[in-house]
């Protein structure tokens, strides 16, 4: 029996060492748990996603970046940009739908043109529509998003309360692709999938036609000139794109920080200022038929919802997504936006705030009260709540 209790005690004291001493990802690394055929097409999709295109090899003719790392490089591959791009839409004429504008180049408009565009057209950029509302969006981290793809559907109109039903002052509410399917990815949370995510931004970015997107995007609605674009489409073909969405997909989410006092407390000012009404701390995924990404919790802060944050940050419609209304952003590796940022303009949607603060205080629309409630709170629980958020 002695002997027993010893063999136990030295497998949960054993447990309990390995658990301490595991390794916590860190930044560009996979999420653990993978398989090794699973690491061996993550490794794969890292080389994707480091690829920087030439026009020989399919750039442009309109792009933004060169390659997926151009955008999403700080702390480590995968992680956030300091680019802003330019996106633009409008209603119909009679109010009855949100226009992307897609016949006249939208809904990106893309800053970059290869050299063989500019001599064909005297260009440096693609055109902003004339009678098009114009946005800015800086460059986020794709970091834990294969784990936010695996959320389920249910999971997230659980979370939705389009009718404030409960009198909170808080309405969030999902919005939905031209299909009808439920969106989350992007800024106004209209892309359903990782995989439409990752194969979208390859033509939209880039320029990268492949089987999911194979036909080129205009250039402000007129067709591309003849000899201007080499290669032909599909630029890249299907083992392209699915290595490529083998990296995102496999991306561990950021680490936080152990938590330090005064974080602790930031994180109970966190709850009595009311920020989880939106930025719901946790999610919890589904049956994925990749095991790793099966039934995981994932602190991403985010409901994935669409939130009213009022008149001063409204900018362009998107799909239902009304101008003034945007998916709340994840927090999670909010700290290394802050990196990025150095005094500069990096936070929100388009990049405005400075500073982690000057964002809380830009709140409107539902996010009124709580922004009145940090504004309100002592200089030391204000303090806190920002030790804490730069944790994440």
């Amino acid at each position: 029996m002695r002997t027993l209790v010893a063999l136990t005690a030295l497998v949960v004291s054993s447990t309990a060492l390995f658990r301490a001493c595991a390794r916590v990802p860190s930044p560009g690394d996979p999420i653990d748990g993978l398989t090794r055929a699973e690491r061996e097409r993550f490794d794969r999709g890292r080389v994707t996603f480091e690829r920087v295109f030439e026009p020989e090899t399919g750039l442009g003719p309109l792009f933004n970046a060169e390659s997926c790392v151009e955008c999403h490089e700080s702390p480590a591959v995968g992680g956030a940009g300091d680019e802003v791009e330019v996106h633009v839409s409008a209603f119909a004429p009679d109010g009855s739908f949100c226009d992307p504008l897609v016949h006249q180049g939208g809904p990106v408009v893309q800053q970059r043109v290869t050299p063989a565009l500019r001599a064909a057209l005297g260009i440096e950029s693609e055109p902003v529509p004339a009678d098009a509302e114009r946005a800015l969006r800086t460059a986020p981290d794709v970091l834990g998003f294969g784990l936010l793809d695996a959320v389920p559907d249910s999971t997230i109109l659980a979370l939705a309360d389009p009718n404030d039903s409960d009198q909170d002052g808080i309405s969030g509410r999902p919005n939905r692709f031209f299909d009808g399917r439920l969106g989350r990815f992007g800024r106004k949370a209209l892309v359903p999938t990782l995989r439409e995510f990752n194969a979208g931004a390859l033509v939209i970015e880039q320029g990268i036609t492949n089987p999911l997107v194979p036909t080129e995007e205009t250039i402000g609605g007129a067709p591309i000139p003849d000899g201007v674009d080499p290669v032909e489409e599909p630029e890249v073909d299907q083992e392209a794109v699915d290595r490529l969405d083998d990296f995102v997909r496999f991306l561990a989410p950021p680490s936080p920080r152990p938590l330090t006092k005064a974080a602790k407390r930031g994180k109970e000012v966190f709850f009595e200022v009311g920020c989880q009404s939106c930025h719901a701390p946790v999610l919890v995924t589904g049956n994925h038929p990749v095991k790793a990404l099966r039934y995981r919790k994932v602190a991403a802060y985010t409901d994935l919802l669409l939130h009213d944050m009022g008149p001063e940050l409204a900018d362009i419609c998107f799909g239902e997504a009304t101008p003034s209304e945007f998916r709340t952003e994840p927090l999670m590796g909010l700290r290394f936006s802050e990196q990025i940022a150095q005094g500069k303009p990096r936070f929100l949607h388009d990049g405005r705030a400075q500073t982690i603060e000057e964002a809380v205080r830009l709140h409107g629309g539902e996010a009124t009260a709580a922004r009145d409630r940090f504004v309100s709170l002592s200089e030391a629980d204000r303090a806190a709540l920002l030790a804490f958020l730069r944790s994440l």
